[in-house]
C-alpha cells in the first residue's frame, strides 16, 4: 500500500488553478486488486478487445488528482485511494502476467494513494440503502448488490458515495465530505 496524503489538494489542474470539484469513483478489480493496490495505481487497455471505445476505459482519463476511488474485488470494497495522476498512457503492467491476454499493450495508467478500508464493506449486505443512490447510468452494482461485469471505472454520484464512504469508516467518510 501506497502511503498518501488523506487531504485533498488545495488547487486542481481542472479548475485552471481553482479549487476543483471532488470527484467519486468506484473500480472493480477482479483480476488485478492485489496488483493496482500494491502497485499504486489504476491501469486500463485504451479500447476494447474488439477495438471499440468503452466508456469505462474512457473514465480513466476524467479521474483527476485529489478524487476518491472506492476498489471492489471479491465481492467488497477493501480500499480506497486519493487519486495522484492525471491519466497517462503506459504499458499493460507486467505483473498482470496473463490476465487480459486480449488487452492492447498500451493503455491508461493513473497514480493513486492506496489505503486498505477500516471495514471491509460487502454492498450486497447494504442494498436496501445504496440500491436507490445507484446511478441510472454506468452504475457499478447491479439492484441484488452483485458488480456488474464489464465495468471497470465508473463515477460515482455524491450521495452513493457519501453513503458508501459512511460504511467504511469515519477517515474515509471525512476524505468524501471535503469539497
Amino acid at each position: 500500500i501506497v502511503p498518501c496524503s488523506l487531504a485533498k489538494p488545495a488547487m486542481g489542474p481542472a479548475a485552471g488553478g481553482m479549487l476543483a470539484a471532488l470527484r467519486y469513483w468506484w473500480v472493480n478489480q477482479k483480476l488485478t486488486h492485489r496488483h493496482e493496490v500494491a502497485g499504486g495505481y489504476l491501469w486500463s487497455p485504451k479500447r476494447n478487445a474488439n477495438g471499440g471505445r468503452n466508456p469505462f476505459y474512457e473514465a480513466m482519463r476524467e479521474a483527476a488528482p485529489g478524487d476518491l476511488v472506492f476498489s471492489f474485488a471479491d465481492t467488497r470494497i477493501r480500499a480506497f485511494g486519493i487519486v495522484t495522476s492525471n491519466a497517462y498512457e503506459n504499458p499493460k503492467p507486467g505483473e498482470f502476467g496473463s490476465v487480459g491476454r486480449n488487452w492492447e499493450r498500451i493503455g491508461w495508467r493513473v497514480d493513486v494513494a492506496w489505503q486498505l478500508v477500516p471495514t471491509v464493506v460487502r454492498p450486497a449486505e447494504w442494498m436496501e440503502l445504496l440500491g436507490p443512490l445507484l446511478p441510472g447510468k454506468y452504475a457499478p452494482l447491479q439492484a441484488d448488490g452483485r458488480g456488474l461485469q464489464g465495468v471497470y471505472l465508473t463515477e460515482l454520484p455524491q450521495p452513493f458515495a457519501l453513503q458508501l464512504a459512511h460504511l467504511v469508516g469515519s477517515e474515509v467518510e471525512a476524505i468524501a465530505r471535503t469539497e
